[in-house]
Order: C-alpha cells, then structure tokens, then sequence
C-alpha cells in the first residue's frame, strides 16, 4: 500500500511539474495597422512606448507576412497553418460579413488552439473573430473555451451603407461563449477595447491562480475603422486613427505589466502582429458613416506600398511582428528572414509538445530556432501572396519580388528589388527579364500546389 501510495504521489508531482513547464501563450493581434506605424518600426507619426518596450524585450521580425492582405482569410491561414485557399478543403474564405451564413469549418480544419486545448491548455479569446457568426464557427467550436467579443468588425453595423442602413445589418452583438448578452452601438463600441483588456488580465490571473497553462489571444478591435477609444482618451482630435494605435498601446503594456506583475514573465512566449496592413486609401461610404473616425489622411506615408484589400504589393501583408520570451529569445535581436503568419500554427505546435498533423497539408513552418539564434538558416526562400480564393497575387524570392500586373511597356508583371526599394517604386522587369522568367516559372507550381492539395514549393535555387 506504502509503494502504491508513494508511486501516486510521485506521478502526481511529476504531472504537475511538467504542467508548469508548458510555456504559457499570449497572441496579440492588431486590426488593420501597418508595418512602420510603431516608433520601433520607424513610425514618423506615432508613439508606441508599450510596444517598442516589447520590441527591445523580444525580437523584432521585419520580413513577416500576415497570410492575406484582408482579416477573415489571414485569421483563417494563421490558425489553421494553411494558406488561405486552401481552407475548407480548398473554397477558401474571403471577409464574412453580417450576412454571411458560412465560416471556419471545424469539420474541415482544426486549429492550433484545438489541438492545445486537447492538450490541456486552458484558452481564451477577448476581441474580434470574424471567421463566422453563427454559433458553429464561433470560437468554441474551434477550441477556445472562452470567449467574448464581437464576431465581426465595428464597421459591419446598422448604419452601413453611407448611414443609410441598406446594407441592413442588424446591431453589432457582444457574445459570451456562443450566446449573445448585448448589442453593441457606437458609445458601446468606443468602450469595448477597455472592457477586452480587462477581461484578458483577469483570465491570465485566475490561470496563475489555478496554476493552469494557457493560450489566451487578444485581438484588439479600436485599429479598424471606425477608430472609437474609450472616453478620455480620444486626445488627438485630427487624427482618431492615431489615438487608436495610441490606445491599443496601452493595451498591450497593460498586459506586459499584468505578466511581470504575477511573475510569469519567464514562463510565457508573448507573440504580436497585425492581421494585415493599413487602410491607406478614403473610403466615401466608410466617411459617410464614421466621419473623421474613418477618414485617412492620405498625407501621411508609408514604407512599403499600399495597404489592406489588395495582395500584391508588400504593405498589404507584410506587417510588424515581435515575440518576446526571457531566457529563450535573445532581447532586441531582429530577424529579417521571411516568416510567415501559418508558421504560428507549427511553431506553437512543436514548441508545447504536440504532433502537426499529418493528413492535410500544413504550411506553416517551425521558427523557433530562427527567434532563439539557434540557427540561421531561413524556412523558406520563397513566398507565394495569394488572393483567398487561389489566385497568385505575388512571387516574392530572396530579395526579388515579382507582382502579377501587366508592366506598361512589356507584356509581363512587375519586378522589383526590395532590398534596395523596399516601397516597390521602381520596376525592374525590363533591366532583367531573365529573372522575370524564372519567377514566372514558379506561377504554375503553385497553382497546382492548390489546385490539387500538395506543399508549396518553397525552396528554389537560381543564380541571381
């Protein structure tokens, strides 16, 4: 009896250490903001204190790609480590809208947050989703065994089309778990951001307390239009968008100190970036509703070349990216290789233990030995921008960038060195058309790579 004993009290205790030992997970993931609208990015016009801190605490990665230049289909490739047209089983999904009856599929797909809620993860989501409404696509089904937020953007309300409601999208809904518990007007959404944060340090608490490891993801919702912050914090009256960016600043630092706080600093990979790039362009209906709350200033520029709603060019997905974790990831290194919002799903996956799953086709690599230093050898030399549905957008190999536009002069897309012009300013097809034709080749491979369900191929070797 004493051995029995004592063998279930040693099981016990192992169980419990190795318990402790699975990292811990935060996941931030901004709305709608660009590459260089951080100070740690080269931000001209705003100030990000929390973040930048972020950025000196963990590594900064300058080449990351959010997988499409839109939320659904980036949030859809990023947990399920498949690029967007390849989702429920190869119909892809493009933005869901109010009236949209389908969504993420967990009949077809499964998560990364799935897979660690089997694993006995505790895990959460406070903020957007939008990848489906109806209570089969909502986070549940997908592995969060919390929730609240809003299942879609703060935009997709009443009030569209141009504050002339034809769109006839009922309010906004606030939804715990798979219920709705409020409808969410435009005064309730200025002081949602304020009421996720809050929600978000008090799960992180209760799982210290209960000594459970967890994925938590904040998706924040104040960067996309209409740009609403709570009360008392809308200090910039031309630019709302600036107190936006300004307001989930401080949303992050206050989840950095709730971490330092409970002591679980060493413990936890905190993980941050946009789900696409900026809106850079006005948008009449969007200005007819919000007003200044959706009005760009279109004074203000950017690094790298248009924004959201397009995959072509590099300011549409490539997007800021810094992951933090004391002792593990050397603080303040940057990585420039290219690293690829599908890589989360791998990464994480690998990291606490887990098995990727070996009947779908995963596209997501494991770059935690890129984030530690442990190696230098990129995951991939070649990046594919597809629309959600299939379509090749973009070639992007090493420096060299090929954009599926017709060149004026010369029947042939775009090429670009982005290493010397990282804004995609000046074509560089005809100077050197050889190098047009081998990106050209690639097209074929990767439509096919889709069209019938085998890898990307990632890893070519040209002379140039």
């Amino acid at each position: 009896m004493y051995k029995i004993t004592l063998f279930f009290i040693c099981f016990l205790s192992h169980s419990f250490i190795y318990a402790q030992e699975k990292p811990n997970i935060i996941h931030i993931v901004g709305d709608d903001i660009g590459w260089d609208d951080y100070a740690s990015f080269g931000s001209a016009y705003y100030k990000t204190p929390q973040i930048d801190r972020l950025a000196s605490e963990g590594v900064r990665l300058t080449h990351f790609y959010a997988p499409h230049s839109t939320c659904t289909p980036s949030r859809a490739a990023f947990m399920t480590g498949r690029v967007a047209p390849r989702v429920n089983d190869r119909t892809g999904l493009g933005v869901l809208f109010p009236t949209a009856t389908n969504g993420l599929d967990s009949a077809k797909e499964i998560t990364f947050v799935k897979i660690l809620q089997q694993q006995h993860y505790k895990t959460a989501l406070f903020g957007k989703w939008h990848l489906g409404h109806l209570p089969q696509f909502l986070p549940a089904a997908h592995g969060f065994d919390e929730y609240l937020g809003i299942p879609y953007p703060n935009d997709h309300g009443p009030e569209r089309l141009g504050n002339t409601g034809s769109r006839q999208y009922p309010p906004i809904p606030l939804i715990h778990n798979t219920e709705k518990i409020k409808e969410l007007h435009n005064n309730d959404l200025a002081e949602a951001p304020a009421l996720f944060v809050r929600e978000a340090c008090k799960y992180i608490a209760q799982r210290v307390k209960n000594k459970e490891p967890f994925y938590l993801q904040y998706s924040n919702i104040e960067t996309h239009t209409p740009w609403f912050v709570p009360k008392g914090f809308d200090g910039d009256k031309a630019d709302a968008y600036a107190d936006a960016v300004q307001y989930f600043d401080r949303s992050v630092g206050i989840i950095l100190n709730q971490v330092k706080q409970l002591g679980i600093e060493n413990n936890t990979i905190i993980i941050f970036h946009a789900d696409n790039g900026p809106l850079v362009v006005r948008y009449d209906e969007l200005e007819n509703c919000y007003g200044k709350y959706a009005t760009v200033d279109t004074a203000k520029k950017h690094v790298l070349r248009d924004g959201k709603y397009q995959d072509k060019f590099e300011g549409g997905e490539r997007v800021a990216a810094i992951v933090k974790w004391p002792g593990k990831i050397p603080a303040g290194k940057t990585v420039q290789e290219m690293i690829a919002g599908t890589d989360w799903f791998t990464t994480l996956l690998q990291l606490t233990g887990n098995t990727v799953p070996k009947d779908r086709v995963i596209d997501g690599k494991n770059v935690m030995p890129l984030l530690t230093g442990a190696s230098t050898v990129p995951v991939r030399n070649t990046y594919y921008a597809f629309s959600p549905f299939g379509n090749l957008e973009g070639i992007r190999y090493n420096n060299w960038k090929l954009v599926m536009i017709k060149n004026a002069n010369k029947n042939q897309p775009l090429l670009f060195n982005l290493k010397t012009d990282p804004g995609e300013s000046t074509d560089l097809s005809v100077q050197y058309p050889n190098i047009v034709k081998s990106l050209l080749a690639l097209a074929p491979q990767a439509l096919d790579a889709i069209k019938n369900n085998y890898p990307l191929n990632e890893m070519n070797n040209f002379d140039f």
